[in-house]
């Protein structure tokens, strides 16, 4: 199997010299530079053309999520894995942004930045587990962000998809198999939670904004 020739950049010698030890004990795998800031590292692709380049996202000058977009755009053959010391949902968005093959922690072990280079060399991404966990919470908050009824409960939203339709307060009671006391309890927890005044708001509300597509998800 042909080497994965890799490029290192991190403006900390040691950690260069800490990651080289370790990916020279790997089989298959060859270190062919290093860089020490964001404009060496698109330099060194531009002369060496490596496979992967494992990069620090904080350098001086210029950051290494920078230098990862531009090596991407330049050369979209060349996989760039993101090191950090830290996790931070801004610089998630932005890494995944720049199109970075992975993101994973310095204090990764071997296993993982192998499981990592592995990723890469299939083609695939690979970002280390406690950011996945950052990045599903983060989709999770921009889908309730999207969604215009994330606040009700989801027998608030069949009741307010009842409203919709028009059916009276002992109407939903029996499709909901309650109380049209609980009913009526409910209906004005809903018109708090969306600030309206009235059944008819709630209805022209729930009918602007597709409450059907919401029901069963």
């Amino acid at each position: 199997m042909k080497p994965l020739r890799v490029l290192l950049a991190d403006d900390h010698q040691v950690v260069r010299l800490g990651l080289r030890f370790t990916l020279d004990d790997l089989p298959n795998v060859r270190v062919v530079g290093e860089a020490a800031n964001a404009d060496e590292a698109v330099e060194q692709c531009r002369h060496l053309q490596p496979d992967v380049v494992i990069m620090d996202i904080k350098m001086p000058g210029r950051s290494g999520v920078d230098a990862c977009r531009e090596i991407v755009e330049q050369w979209p053959e060349i996989s760039v894995i993101m090191l950090s010391s830290f996790v931070d949902d801004d610089l998630i968005a932005d890494v995944i942004s720049a199109g970075a093959a992975g993101y994973v922690l310095k204090d990764v072990g071997t296993g993982e930045l192998v499981r990592a280079l592995e990723a890469v060399r299939q083609g695939d991404s690979l970002l280390d587990p406690s950011i996945t966990r950052r990045v599903l919470s983060m989709l999770r908050r921009r889908a309730e962000a999207d969604n215009p009824f994330s606040a009700l409960t989801k027998r608030e939203l069949a009741m307010l998809h009842f409203i919709a339709l028009g059916k009276t307060n002992q109407e939903i009671a029996d499709e909901l198999v309650i109380s049209e006391k609980t009913v009526r309890n409910n209906v004005s927890t809903i018109l708090y939670k969306l600030g309206l005044n009235n059944r008819v708001e709630a209805a022209t509300f729930a009918l602007q904004r597709r409450i059907a597509d919401y029901v069963n998800r």
